[in-house]
């Protein structure tokens, strides 16, 4: 028996619930995998400038000659944003499906039980929207970089990194994707059936440890320009 105000979701809105959060899931996948070849990608910064910018140009040469140059990377654009947008209507759909559904006084006893990861899950991905436009117009196309667009992508790296405010952006956005990382994988194994109670210690350690040392990896490089250890 439900209780007073409780509404029963009806058998549509539930295949439409978890259609929509396999929809999330399976994006999220596929922009976690980016993030660590992107990771890993950055920390060759350390190499110094002959590495980097040969890594920035292979990317652009990847497939040749079997394919002319950067269709395999135009082709890892085009996922990349197809994963993106459907990343967000997932979300956002889910968010207005749940506010219809709830009463309000049920909203507000499950907020209390609520992580602070997954109460910022939202505003985490405004943060990161926001920042990945920035990022494409500082270091991949320049026009937002002290450098400008005609310089080399090592060039444009020290440049901005070296600006301790483009730098503070940098750690806020980070952050928010690691709170987003701990809170999305944890999601995303309930919503794929690989996760019951027996489990969720172990998934919830992963998640963790999983997210920290992504946010990590991501955060060394920047910081290490800011502070002189890569000039």
């Amino acid at each position: 028996m439900t209780q007073s105000g409780q509404r029963r979701t009806p058998r549509a809105a539930k295949t439409s619930s978890v259609a929509k959060k396999a929809v999330m899931a399976v994006s999220g996948i596929i922009l976690v995998l980016y993030l660590i070849a992107h990771m890993v990608g950055n920390l060759k910064l350390f190499a110094g400038a002959e590495t980097f910018n040969g890594y920035s140009e292979w990317i652009r040469r990847i497939g040749e000659p079997a394919v002319p140059g950067q269709t395999v990377l135009w082709i890892i654009r085009v996922v990349l944003l197809v994963a993106v947008v459907a990343h967000i209507w997932a979300a956002i759909s889910l968010w207005r499906q749940a506010k219809r559904a709830r009463p309000t006084q049920y909203v507000a006893r499950k907020a209390v039980a609520q992580s602070y990861a997954s109460r910022t899950m939202r505003w985490g991905g405004v943060i990161l929207g926001l920042f990945i436009v920035y990022h494409i117009l500082d270091l991949t196309l320049g026009v937002a970089n002290p450098e400008g667009p005609g310089s080399t992508p090592y060039d444009r790296a020290i440049a901005g990194f070296s600006n301790p405010l483009v730098t503070l952006v940098y750690v806020v956005a980070l952050l928010a994707l690691g709170f987003h990382l701990r809170h999305g994988i944890w999601s995303a194994t309930q919503t794929l059936g690989q996760s019951n109670r027996t489990r969720e210690r172990t998934v919830n350690a992963f998640a963790t440890v999983f997210a920290v040392v992504l946010t990590a990896g991501f955060l060394i490089p920047p910081l290490s320009v800011l502070v002189g250890i890569i000039e």
